[in-house]
């Protein structure tokens, strides 16, 4: 029985370690890597909300209790955790976290079950910058980047790195200027985690291939969103008409639209 509801439940062997994959839906898929401090509530809901838009969403458990709901106890020794383990490397501004390649492995797998243009990658906090990284694979046609908080922080140039090798931001450039790839981009602006010069290192590395939504966490802002706003998909996901992080929400599933099911925008009303 599995742990999320509404998920089926996976094992899946990568080079002798056994994963566990939540799984939802029909239709192209969509690799949705969890944050800081593992497979909420929140983040399931996010899940089952791509799943009911037409996608296969798979959800790699990669720390943490899945089902489990946010504390601020549990969130901390995660993240203590994270920051010891050997997967994970939270520091480094040029280098990618090894769990990313397991999760590339499962990029290439969904693709070459489900076919179509790819997949798409949700990553968020910790995992944000994955799925930057794996757009380096060409299977990988949505990557969405939803507060991006590695490296940590400690110094100016950690707050603009984008942990990506040489190799891999060149490959980034080139599907973003020759392909016309795009990449989604979410944060607060008050989030200390994903500081504002990161978005501007995508910018700058990217040019008008980086879509970035920065909503306003600043005293006084009309939403009363809080300062200390982090989690712009899921627990600071307030779900209601007109509110700026549901309008964000609903690019994520347009933004996914426009790259995974181009034949369905093209017949559309709109278009």
């Amino acid at each position: 029985m599995s742990r999320l509801k509404g998920f089926t439940e996976q094992s899946r062997c990568y080079e002798g370690s056994v994963r566990t994959v939540f799984r939802r839906g029909q239709g192209p898929g969509v690799v949705i890597v969890h944050e800081i401090p593992g497979l909420t509530p929140e983040a399931a809901q996010l899940g089952r909300t791509v799943a009911d838009c037409g996608y296969t969403v798979l959800m790699p458990h990669l720390f943490g209790e899945p089902g489990r709901p946010f504390g601020a106890r549990y969130v901390g020794r995660e993240l203590a955790r994270a920051c010891i383990n050997k997967e994970f490397r939270v520091l480094s501004r040029r280098r990618k976290s090894p769990v990313t390649d397991w999760i590339r492995s499962l990029c290439r797998d969904t693709h070459a079950e489900l076919g179509g243009p790819g997949v798409g990658v949700i990553g968020m906090c910790l995992t944000g910058n994955f799925a930057l990284g794996l757009l380096a694979d060409p299977v990988v046609m949505a990557p969405i980047l939803s507060q991006p908080s590695l490296p940590l922080s400690i110094s100016g140039a950690h707050s603009a790195a984008l942990q990506l090798t040489a190799s891999e931001l060149a490959e980034v450039q080139r599907r973003t200027q020759q392909e016309g790839i795009k990449v989604l981009g979410l944060r607060f602006t008050g989030d200390l985690m994903c500081p504002g010069s990161r978005f501007q290192a995508l910018r700058e590395a990217l040019g008008d291939g980086f879509e970035g939504i920065e909503i306003s966490s600043a005293p006084g802002n009309p939403h009363g969103i809080p300062l200390l706003a982090h989690a712009v998909l899921t627990r600071d996901l307030v779900d209601e008409a007109g509110h700026p992080t549901r309008e964000a929400r609903d690019r994520v599933l347009s933004f996914l639209d426009e790259r995974l099911k181009p034949t369905a925008q093209e017949g559309s009303p709109s278009s």
